[in-house]
């Protein structure tokens, strides 16, 4: 039976060594520490199966820890408090905060059991504001950006996929919000309250890579001066985000299927198996077709990954985002840099509708925050926005297509400002309202799309 972590909070230390000398006869890894700042620095970075907390910890109690973990949040399991002399009152205050039991010392090692077996089999406590608690309004804004067809269709699979426990896998370019969209699949899932951990595969040297996925044990190797738990473990009962999967070392995709397929693994320097119930979301800009015939990517895992594959488009592709999201950028930077843009220029908006983005999204935002910052205007114009276009490129544009594109977002830039009112939007645009009609229906613009789009 897999194991997890178990918390004791005990001031005194030869109690701290008996409740650790039972906790691993019976199977148990107690994390001890001896007071409430150590606890919460623990529950910070590892989950546990129970916690064990003395009443009377030196400077502070076990009501204390109740009050801060409200406040900072953590899964610290089942939370049993050990107390001694009986206090009614405070028993009575634990019990409201959210103690599970109690037990009073001395006690026999039968009775500790007991009230363990007890406290794991009632339903698990959720701590303080979540991840989801503060991701969700940010992510369901973020995500009410994506209005081209492309990024509904997007949306309607990763509604489609949040549905159903089972692996998927997000591909396209950098930049293009994949990240985003791996905390929009665990956000609708029933998993969301649980942990949504990211491990940028690329990011972390190889030789460590292992360790940071399926921890290791005191001693494992030089440096491993204490039992570490890997980000599966952490991730236990939520999902494990994989970004960059494709630059995954070949020993770790042999050791990942493996997880895949069994839902176990062993920590470094550990016999023991450790079974783990985790989602996978990975992540790649690669071709991995391409990959697996350069033999640098498995195919069984491949497939094992590819259940539902989830392609995030080019901004190029999809240019009809980008005037909410330079609208949306605004506002959060205006916020951030202390400014008061109130918006963009026609041209300005011409330009960035014409360039190719080749950074996607996080170009977008990076040149957006770079004109404000640049712009002594209370509008950003032309000027303010700087790109590098290289010299020759297979994707440049004739005067007739920038200009359609241009006209085209310009009617809708309008129409957003006057929420659809074509009357409005013509007078605004010093066009006659048949004019600016016939241009509207030349583009298949429909002034009922900016209505719900404000009204959303």
């Amino acid at each position: 039976m897999r194991v997890r972590p178990v918390l004791t909070v005990e001031a005194e230390p030869a109690l701290r060594t008996h409740l650790k000398g039972l906790l691993e006869e019976w199977g148990y890894e107690p994390i001890g520490v001896g007071s409430v700042d150590e606890a919460l620095a623990a529950l910070a970075t590892s989950q546990f199966e129970f916690s064990l907390v003395d009443m009377d910890l030196d400077g502070t109690d076990g009501i204390d820890f109740l009050h801060r973990l409200k406040v900072q949040g953590g899964d610290p399991g089942p939370i049993i408090l050990l107390f001694d002399p009986p206090d009614t009152k405070r028993i009575a205050d634990a019990a409201a905060l959210g103690a599970d039991d109690f037990l009073q010392k001395p006690f026999k090692p039968e009775e500790l059991e007991n009230a363990i077996k007890a406290a794991c089999l009632a339903p698990r406590r959720v701590w303080g504001r979540t991840a989801a608690d503060d991701v969700a309004p940010r992510l369901e804004h973020e995500v009410s950006l994506w209005r081209s067809p492309r990024m509904q269709e997007v949306w309607r699979v990763i509604e489609q996929a949040a549905q159903v426990d089972i692996t998927v896998l997000l591909c396209g370019e950098t930049g293009t919000g994949k990240d985003l969209a791996a905390r929009a699949i665990h956000h609708l899932s029933s998993r969301r309250r649980r942990p949504f951990v990211k491990v940028n595969c690329a990011a972390v040297p190889r030789e460590l890579l292992e360790s940071e996925l399926f921890g290791h044990e005191r001693g494992a190797f030089t440096g491993a001066h204490q039992m570490k738990m890997g980000k599966f473990e952490s991730a236990d009962h939520g999902a494990i985000f994989l970004d960059e999967i494709g630059d995954l070392h070949p020993a770790l995709q042999a050791k990942l299927l493996h997880v895949l397929q069994d839902g176990e693994f062993k920590r470094i320097g550990s016999t023991r198996p450790i079974r783990v119930d985790v989602r996978v979301i990975a992540a790649t800009n690669k071709d991995l077709i391409q990959a697996i015939a350069d033999k640098s990517f498995r195919e069984d895992l491949f497939y094992r990954l590819n259940v539902i594959p989830v392609h995030i488009p080019p901004l190029r592709e999809r240019k009809e985002d980008i005037p909410l999201l330079i609208n949306h950028f605004l506002t959060e930077f205006n916020k951030e840099l202390g400014k008061a843009v109130e918006g963009f220029s026609p041209a300005a908006i011409q330009k960035m509708m014409t360039y190719q983005w080749p950074g996607n999204i996080r170009e977008l935002k990076n040149k957006v925050k770079q004109a404000m910052v640049l712009t002594r205007n209370n509008v950003i114009t032309a000027e303010d926005l700087f790109f590098h276009v290289p010299v020759s490129s297979n994707k440049f544009q004739s005067f007739k297509e920038a200009k359609r594109e241009f006209e085209k977002e310009y009617i809708s830039q309008v129409l957003r400002i006057c929420q659809g009112n074509i009357s409005q939007a013509a007078r605004l645009a010093k066009k006659d309202r048949k004019d600016f009609y016939d241009v509207m229906k030349k583009y298949g613009i429909q002034p009922e799309a900016f209505r719900k789009q404000q009204a959303s």
